[in-house]
């Protein structure tokens, strides 16, 4: 079956060329021309991944990816039409966003980036084979159930950030550079992204920590990277 990617745009000639890009690379695909269409498509259409403009009419991007997050763990990659900041990108992931990119779209970027997210979003098979968890009094990842606990409460994290959790839990104790981190993470589409792990570890601890300024389990080395430790 193709992967079903739906396009959540309000410019017409951007929705048509991002259209015509997917289905030149055999995925099926939906577009939608402000939010609520946007948000009643995913519902009708469940794509694998959804490609969504920030700045949208009726109800904007990143309500859209909120709703979304709230009942689907799908790849979202929003489109932005300005440079932006660390502070929007944080918000963005705080609502449920993957990834940000902006305008004007490169194609090639975009397209590594799409397999990216979909590759990211997958199952691997050492997951569906070997047993992986990790758990304390407070702390609690289940890497083959995709699921994290903290403080007793269930945590519900995007593909990516998962996906950042499990590559600390699998390397327990050991020191992963931001290179080892963008390309077991992200993939060797990100290599240059060098800002990445720092905006994403900081963003992961506020939703796993019991205090994220005085981390327990993912330890800063600095100008290295990092170390999952786990308590002590």
């Amino acid at each position: 079956m193709a992967v079903k990617i739906l396009i959540v745009e309000d410019d017409p000639e951007m929705n048509r060329l991002l259209e015509m890009e997917m289905d030149q690379h055999g995925y099926e695909t939906r577009t939608a021309n402000n939010g609520l269409e946007g948000l009643r498509a995913f519902h009708e259409f469940r794509p694998n991944l959804v490609v969504l403009d920030v700045a949208l009419p009726l109800m904007d991007g990143l309500t859209v990816c909120q709703r979304i997050r709230e009942l689907s763990n799908v790849p979202i990659l929003m489109i932005t039409a300005h440079a932006i900041t660390e502070e929007e990108i944080a918000r963005g992931l705080n609502l449920g966003a993957d990834e940000y990119m902006v305008k004007p779209i490169r194609y090639i970027e975009f397209h590594a980036r799409v397999r990216a997210l979909l590759r990211r979003a997958q199952r691997s098979e050492e997951d569906e084979t070997v047993p992986i968890i990790y758990a304390d009094d407070y702390l609690t990842v289940d890497v083959n159930a995709r699921r994290v606990w903290a403080g007793g409460e269930e945590v519900r994290l995007t593909p990516t950030e998962f996906k950042l959790i499990a590559t600390f839990v699998k390397h327990k104790g050991q020191v992963l550079t931001f290179q080892q981190l963008l390309e077991n993470v992200w993939g060797f589409e990100y290599s240059s992204e060098h800002h990445y792990p720092r905006i994403y570890v900081s963003h992961l601890r506020r939703k796993i920590e019991p205090d994220p300024h005085t981390p327990t389990y993912i330890q800063n080395e600095y100008g290295i990277g990092y170390r999952f430790t786990g308590k002590s």
